[in-house]
């Protein structure tokens, strides 16, 4: 009889899900649309729809089949707990409504998950950390035991693993590069602070690079002729890779940053490789020549021209799902 596992990855816009065999072949996937259930009155109903949307896919399997467990991947899922810890992206209060009770924002999604299904383990974590151990069991980063995956969506998720484990940190929440400060006072960011790495590298990044670079520069852009608002990183790239200066220099800037984080966070964990992951990375050599131009260029001298740059190695449509589904896998393989 087969094992599958169930990935969920759950977006603001969307929550994905498949069925997934050990090899990391998704048999059968599905959606549900996360941005019916805006308020924390609906969290309730999400998880009643989310648990019948599962039972459909699972009753549409050609074959017989044993389900191992389920991962999660989801914004601020707490790995040690189980547990969305105030998903400031997912569910909210009604207008005016003053939190008074902070409990209200702990969402024990794992917990529930395993009662509708019986008590089979359900395991989660924030998506970068997914999208890690998915790197580790089904992706570029088999075999290794320290390495960094990057994720590059709207915003920069990372993942760290050292001696073969991924790091949570001490309440499970370690590993958050996107907010390295890399700019002192530099662009808001939504966790608060200000000069965030991801508000510089990411999907939403680009954007506002390319329109600060429009104001600043002269050159002729195609760019020049799109609507602020609807102005997006697929635009960028395709006009980069047509030549256009300012999207040449868009992904040049972007590159230069995230190469200085890399080189910094290569000093604290010495990984083998980095993993870029996402809409981002897939824009190639566009984006990884001068990544890796300006990582060796501030490497410290010990680790330069020793750590690889690599894309992602999942090839699955949504590569969120495996990588949600890895947890399982990985937990039962040791």
């Amino acid at each position: 009889m087969k094992k599958i596992a169930i990935g969920i990855d759950i977006g603001g816009t969307n929550t994905a899900f498949g069925a997934v065999d050990e090899e990391g072949c998704v048999c059968a996937e599905s959606n549900l649309s996360t941005r019916r259930y805006p308020l924390l009155d609906d969290y309730p109903d999400y998880v009643a729809d989310l648990t019948a949307a599962i039972r459909t896919l699972l009753g549409s399997l050609p074959f017989p089949f044993e389900t191992a467990g389920i991962g999660i991947g989801a914004p601020n899922g707490n790995y040690r707990t189980g547990a969305i810890e105030q998903p400031v992206n997912l569910w909210k209060f009604r207008p005016g409504e003053i939190d008074r009770d902070e409990r209200r924002r702990i969402f024990p999604l794992a917990d529930e998950l395993s009662a509708a299904f019986d008590g089979i383990p359900v395991r989660m974590t924030n998506d970068a950390n997914a999208s890690t151990i998915g790197e580790m069991i089904f992706g570029n980063a088999r075999g290794m035991r320290d390495f960094i995956v990057v994720t590059l969506g709207t915003g920069l998720g990372s993942g760290f693993v050292a001696n073969g484990e991924l790091v949570c940190g001490h309440d499970g929440f370690a590993g958050e590069l996107g907010h390295v400060v890399v700019e002192p006072g530099g662009r808001c960011c939504g966790c608060g602070r200000r000069g965030c790495l991801e508000t510089y590298v990411s999907a939403t990044g680009i954007c506002r690079t390319a329109l600060e670079l429009m104001a600043e520069l002269n050159e002729p852009s195609t760019l020049r002729g799109i609507a602020p608002q609807e102005l997006d990183a697929r635009m960028i790239s395709e006009a980069a890779e047509a030549g256009d200066p300012i999207a040449v220099e868009c992904f040049r800037r972007t590159g230069e940053r995230l190469g200085r984080a890399l080189a910094d966070a290569v000093t604290i964990t010495s990984p083998e490789a980095i993993l870029l992951f996402g809409g981002l990375a897939k824009a190639g050599a566009k984006l990884f020549d001068p990544t890796r131009a300006a990582m060796e260029a501030h490497m410290m001298y010990p680790f330069r021209n020793k750590v690889k740059l690599l894309p992602s190695g999942i090839r699955a449509t949504n590569a969120a799902i495996p990588g949600a589904a890895a947890l399982i896998w990985k937990e039962l393989r040791g």
